[in-house]
């Protein structure tokens, strides 16, 4: 089965992609470890994509969708595979059927995990994470014991500045002005299903599974 999962900063993407990739036993693939892995073995498409971070540049759509098309040309993914993170824009879902024509497979179904977006800044600024041993906590779900130090090893506690409030509200703002015309463009193709990503971590990948089993 071919994936793509679909969720908001804060929606619980990772817990649920770890779900999906042990039910389905496909290969988790997103874009940032393509990046790192195309760059580390210094590939020319690794490069090129590092050429442009280096000016502090966005890789371009063109670059992004050749570095995917090769990862799914590998053989781990001829039984299915789990886009994640990927595709993030209109053009870039456009280019991904076209990739993926050209190889003759298809995405079965996208995932898309809803959450409102009051309770994703709730969850998002609450994060706190260990200085020493990368830990998160939560200052309001999973409090520390003490607060502002981690319960496993006692390291100070912090919030990232991409967990700060005015910088999450634009990130939302973003994904949302991004990922709507995607939403529609899948709902067209008759593959979208609608996963309601406020319960809690099970009920939200019983609801995964039941939309995975159809």
């Amino acid at each position: 089965m071919n994936i793509i999962l679909l969720g908001p900063p804060g929606a619980g993407k990772g817990t649920q992609a770890s779900f999906i990739v042990e039910l389905k036993k496909v290969p988790h693939i997103s874009t940032g470890d393509i990046f790192r892995q195309n760059i580390k073995e210094g590939t020319k498409l690794g490069v090129e994509a590092q050429s442009y971070m280096d000016k502090g540049l966005l890789v371009p759509d063109e670059v992004v969708v050749k570095l995917v098309e090769d990862r799914l040309n590998w053989q781990d993914t001829k039984g299915g595979f789990m886009l994640d993170g990927f595709p993030r824009t209109l053009t870039q879902a456009e280019a991904l059927e076209e990739a993926l024509s050209k190889i003759q497979k298809r995405i079965d179904v996208v995932l898309n995990i809803a959450v409102d977006a009051n309770l994703l800044i709730d969850r998002i600024t609450g994060r706190r994470i260990c200085k020493n041993c990368g830990a998160t906590l939560h200052a309001k779900y999973n409090p520390p014991s003490k607060e502002g130090v981690c319960d496993k090893c006692a390291g100070a506690l912090y919030q990232r500045d991409d967990d700060k409030e005015e910088t999450v509200k634009k990130r939302l703002v973003e994904y949302e002005s991004k990922t709507q015309p995607l939403i529609d463009f899948y709902r067209q193709k008759g593959v979208l299903v609608n996963i309601d990503g406020q319960r809690g971590i099970k009920e939200v990948a019983q609801e995964i599974f039941e939309a995975l089993k159809q």
